[in-house]
């Protein structure tokens, strides 16, 4: 016997049904393809003016870019007298909207959390994983290299 036979409608409709959802989640499950951005890093270490490399005075230090699933991910901190007093997300993954609606609110977290742990020791944003990561590695690589 034929398993489509004409005398079982029902089995057609299920098999027709249950390959148009397999069809359908394996095309929602592809990302488009976007080429990769290429990001100019600015120099590991950039102190300021009148920086001594002491921990007194004002530095301003780039991060390593961070190369994740998404896209770079690079910080730039600001330490004055030692402590972190700012830090700015200078490449992140911004290709596409929902890239965009993710870091509108991750990025202002995270760089609230650094600035309150005062370390790269932040906790991941949910939905933010990536970026998250990312950020925090590219954080610590500057708090390294400026001596914090």
């Amino acid at each position: 016997m034929h398993a489509l036979k004409k005398t079982r409608p029902l089995r057609r409709i299920v098999l027709a049904s249950a390959a148009t959802v397999s069809g359908m989640v394996l095309l929602l499950s592809l990302k488009p393809h976007t080429t990769p951005q290429v990001a100019v890093a600015a120099p590991s270490a950039a102190p300021s003016a009148g920086s001594t490399g002491s921990a007194t005075g004002t530095k301003t230090v780039d991060g390593e870019s961070v190369q994740t699933r998404w896209g770079p991910v690079q910080v730039r901190v600001t330490l004055e007298n030692g402590r972190l007093t700012d830090v700015t997300a200078v490449v992140y993954p911004a290709d596409n909207p929902r890239d965009q609606e993710i870091n509108s609110y991750a990025l202002p977290r995270l760089r609230s959390e650094a600035l309150t742990a005062q370390s790269a020791d932040i906790d991941t944003v949910s939905g933010a994983t990536y970026t998250s990561d990312g950020y925090r590695q590219s954080l610590q690589s500057a708090l390294d290299s400026a001596g914090g």
